[in-house]
């Protein structure tokens, strides 16, 4: 399950290991359409953390890193962005891209 973060939380949270931060509103469409596959992937990588960020509530680490459409999902390692996918992704497409870590 994915843990919500705030600014304050952000840099502690993804400083170590594999994690993937999904950017989300509560009012977006296609943030809601990927929620539940996220959970769904979240629960097949016990290696990598998932986290959600309210964009609306925390602008600051959207800004740090340049969000500008939602969903955006970073997948990060050490506090590092590897990956950037914007947009619904499918279940398939994520788990092929989570596979390489």
């Amino acid at each position: 399950m994915a843990k919500h973060l705030t600014d304050a939380e952000f840099l502690t949270s993804t400083a170590e290991g594999v994690t993937v931060v999904d950017f989300w509103a509560p009012w977006c469409g296609p943030c809601k359409m990927l929620a539940p596959v996220l959970e769904e992937v979240a629960s097949e990588f016990s290696n990598i953390e998932f986290y959600k960020v309210n964009v609306d509530e925390n602008q600051e680490a959207a800004g740090e890193f340049g969000i500008m459409s939602i969903p955006t999902l970073l997948i990060m390692k050490n506090g590092e962005v590897l990956e950037e996918k914007t947009g619904y992704q499918p279940k398939e497409a994520l788990v092929e891209l989570l596979s390489k870590f």
